[in-house]
This record gives structure tokens, C-alpha cells and sequence, in this order.
């Protein structure tokens, strides 16, 4: 499975997708991070995804800031956040580039944050 432009997206991968407005008539370019595992997006047309913004809030909950030196390879232009509270499974196709590969410590902090954000406390209700 390959996109339209031939990328095959590895986890941690920074990739450049169009994400449609809630009118669903148009959409806008934006960057994500590659969270499903490169061996689902090797068997799937699929691949789940985390939203990034280069509108950097500090203490922003469920988001890690990155730069250019959080990544193995690539570059970002911008001080940016990974949200891991916006999360998308989108086909493989929407990929139009790839921007880079999140450090893996990096990304091992981003799943912690994730389990965090859905994890339920020993009552069986969400933590605050």
C-alpha cells in the first residue's frame, strides 16, 4: 500500500495531509504525526494519526511541543505541539508529504501521554 505519492509511512513519521473543515467543502494542509505502527500501515489503507499545530499554547494538556531537534530526520519549519487529544484514521492515499521522523523518546512520551488521556482510574471512570 502506497500513497499517491508513493510514501509508505513508518510510525513517528511527520506527514503533510489535508484536513477538511467541519463543512466538509473544502480543507486546509496540516501536519500529523504517524501513530498507528508500521506494521498496521504496511497490512492497512488506514493510518491513525495525531494532530500538529504550530499554535504552541504552554501547559496545553495532552500536547508536547517539538522543534527540529525533537526529530531523527526531516525538519519542521516551526516550533509546533502534537496534540494527542485530536486524533484521525485516515486513508493512506491523503498523504502529500513527509516531513520528517519524530526521536523515538519523543514519541515514546507522546504514547504515555495518550494512555493517560484514555486510561480509566480503578473506579472504571475516566481520570481527571
Amino acid at each position: 500500500m502506497t500513497t499517491t505519492l508513493g510514501i509508505m509511512p513508518d510510525q513517528r513519521d511527520i506527514v503533510l495531509i489535508p484536513i477538511p473543515f467541519t463543512d466538509l467543502k473544502s480543507s486546509k494542509k496540516r501536519p500529523v504525526i504517524v501513530l498507528s505502527k508500521t506494521t498496521y500501515n504496511r497490512e492497512s489503507q488506514d493510518v491513525l494519526v495525531a494532530a500538529i499545530t504550530s499554535h504552541v499554547q504552554p501547559n496545553r494538556k495532552f500536547s508536547q511541543e517539538i522543534t527540529s531537534h525533537d526529530l531523527e530526520e526531516g525538519h519542521l519549519p516551526l516550533t509546533s505541539q502534537i496534540r494527542v487529544d485530536k486524533i484521525y484514521c485516515l486513508h493512506q492515499r491523503l498523504i502529500l508529504k513527509k516531513y520528517g521522523t519524530l526521536k523515538k523518546e519523543s514519541f515514546d512520551n507522546l504514547i504515555k501521554m495518550l494512555i493517560d488521556l484514555v486510561q480509566s482510574d480503578s473506579k472504571g471512570h475516566a481520570q481527571a
